[in-house]
């Protein structure tokens, strides 16, 4: 791991033909100035996003492109860059531009500062002002309200993908699809904290969404059940002591 980048921003991508390349120059601009890398992740994507992306690198050289062989879902492309990432601290965003870059910074220094609990491992987005259909949101609310009355986990914005995470304790939890759902409750699990940020979020201009709201329900029942019984099993040693 190299102590020259201070932040790593991980995004998955599949078929963000038309957002990709967009993605990548608004990172960049955010984070003018900084040490930093962005590691994109292509989700084996059957459209241009990965010619999209290995264009967009002549101008941007902080650009790492990682590329499934076959299709493994979200949370895995993410966990594929934070494993791949060289920061101690990293940052991720939805592939569809509908997170605002410009909003990395101010989670980079929530994380950061001097005052932070010992705890603090997450600053997770929080959409003041969500830009998606009344359909959607009502999905969203529905789901939310479900999770955080089992989870009691603080987060009510379960599907916000800006945060910044420790990579240290980000490769300590547990891997299972749609963990980037439930990284709040997970990282509580495991004795850390996480702490919530309103940020901005935008419509998405190109393609389209690749969750329904039936679908997305489904996945969450069964994936609350899963979620809770890791809860239950887990046991902190409060700290290790070499002697």
């Amino acid at each position: 791991m190299s102590d020259a980048v201070e932040l790593s921003v991980v995004v998955p991508v599949h078929n963000e033909a038309g957002n990709a390349a967009n993605l990548v120059r608004e990172i960049a601009s955010a984070l003018e100035g900084r040490a930093y890398e962005m590691l994109f992740v292509n989700d084996a994507s059957t459209d241009s996003t990965l010619d999209e992306l290995i264009e967009v690198r002549k101008e941007v050289p902080q650009l790492r492109i990682l590329t499934h062989r076959k299709n493994a879902g979200q949370s895995r492309a993410i966990r594929t860059g934070v494993m791949h990432a060289r920061a101690p601290i990293v940052g991720t965003l939805d592939g569809d531009g509908q997170n605002d870059p410009a909003d990395l910074p101010e989670l980079y220094r929530t994380l950061t500062r001097p005052d932070a609990p010992e705890k603090l491992a997450m600053v997770m987005g929080r959409r003041a002002k969500r830009q998606d259909t009344a359909w959607k949101r009502f999905g969203s609310r529905f789901a939310n309200k479900i999770r955080q009355k089992i989870l009691k986990d603080g987060c009510d914005d379960s599907g916000c993908g800006i945060k910044v995470v420790k990579r240290d304790v980000f490769l300590r939890l547990p891997y299972f699809d749609h963990i980037h759902r439930y990284m709040p409750a997970i990282i509580r699990a495991e004795g850390f904290t996480a702490e919530f940020v309103d940020v901005n979020h935008r419509g998405r201009v190109h393609g389209a969404s690749k969750y329904t709201n039936f679908g997305r329900l489904w996945a969450a029942f069964s994936d609350l059940r899963g979620v809770t019984w890791l809860m239950t099993r887990r046991r902190l040693p409060e700290g290790v002591d070499e002697v």
